[in-house]
């Protein structure tokens, strides 16, 4: 059966389940012609739940994966930490241990195949770790020793590093295809503490601190980045999840930890429910901006929370 005759100017669309509705934007009517029934759908709005707990409280650590396969490793506990956690969307288990004890470095890939970079210890480094599901082993140096970058990508073969902090912010952009990391474009603002999403050919950089906290979006093809939209709120120290074209910021620095969310299409970013412990210092996994994941962080105190955000399509019957 073919959409119906429109209604308003919109067409009603004929579907035979609810979940074959895919290309919502923000509502619309449907027939369902399995159950004969006239449906309303509607996005609901994005809420972050509580998770399990980490089991290592710390701050300044870095993220991979998914909200239910994610990958926790580094950061700051009483000192630079080699610990690494895998969550399973419940519950968080220990895994290899890193053979660098450090911090403010950056992820990227899945929780059985992530990437760790840069960082500190009690300066800036540029070792490179990868991981298998089990144990980390050394990969390629990066050309520009840094930390408080930020990182995107796949796998821990295709990865991106971006920002950063060496004796100053920097621009500089690296590439890694599995053993070594060659340079790219720079970006248009020198920032540290800032965050990523996407691939290496694919990537978003948004917030961090230049002198101030800025608010500045970028956006890399593999080759060069490009101005985005604005965030509304400026902001360092956050944490990102998600892709190029849909985005999730979360948490942050602005006078203090923050506890804000916003969520990016492609060219703007609009408001997201707001996490349920303000943080700094976090780190994130996800594959979009409507199923991410936030965990650890500082507030007051390092903290082992964790939270899911979720977004998706609620139906109803007229």
């Amino acid at each position: 059966m073919s959409n119906l005759n429109k209604i308003r100017g919109n067409y009603l669309k004929s579907v035979s389940t609810d979940t074959d509705v895919t290309d919502l934007n923000n509502s619309e009517v449907i027939y369902n012609t399995t159950t004969c029934n006239l449906k309303s759908i509607f996005l609901q709005a994005g809420a972050w739940t509580a998770g399990g707990a980490l089991g290592t409280a710390r701050r300044y650590l870095a993220g991979a994966g998914t909200n239910t396969a994610a990958l926790g490793f580094s950061g700051y506990a009483s000192a630079s930490t080699t610990c690494t956690e895998s969550y399973n969307g419940s519950a968080w288990t220990a895994g290899g241990i890193m053979a660098t004890a450090k911090r403010s470095s950056a992820g990227a890939g899945t929780n059985t195949a992530a990437l760790a970079f840069g960082g500190s210890t009690t300066v800036a480094v540029a070792c490179t770790e990868s991981y298998n599901g089990t144990s980390w082993t050394a990969g390629g140096a990066m050309a520009t020793a840094r930390q408080l970058l930020a990182g995107a990508g796949a796998s821990n073969t295709a990865a991106l590093a971006f920002g950063g902090f060496t004796t100053a912010v920097v621009a500089c952009t690296e590439s890694y295809n599995g053993s070594t990391w060659t340079a790219g474009g720079a970006m248009a603002t020198a920032r540290c503490a800032l965050a990523g999403a996407g691939t290496n050919t694919a990537a978003l950089a948004f917030g961090g601190r230049t002198t101030i906290n800025v608010a500045c979006t970028e956006s890399y093809n593999g080759t060069s980045w490009t101005t985005g939209g604005a965030m509304a709120t400026a902001r360092s120290y956050l944490a990102g999840a998600g892709t190029n074209t849909a985005a999730l910021a979360f948490g942050g620095n602005v006078s203090t930890h923050v506890a804000c969310t916003e969520s990016y299409n492609g060219s703007t970013w609009s408001a997201g429910g707001a996490l349920s412990t303000a943080r700094r210092y976090l780190a994130g996994a996800g594959a979009s901006n409507t199923a991410a994941l936030a965990f650890g962080g500082y507030n007051n105190n390092n903290l082992t929370c964790t939270e899911s955000y979720n977004f998706g399509k609620v139906c109803k019957n007229f």
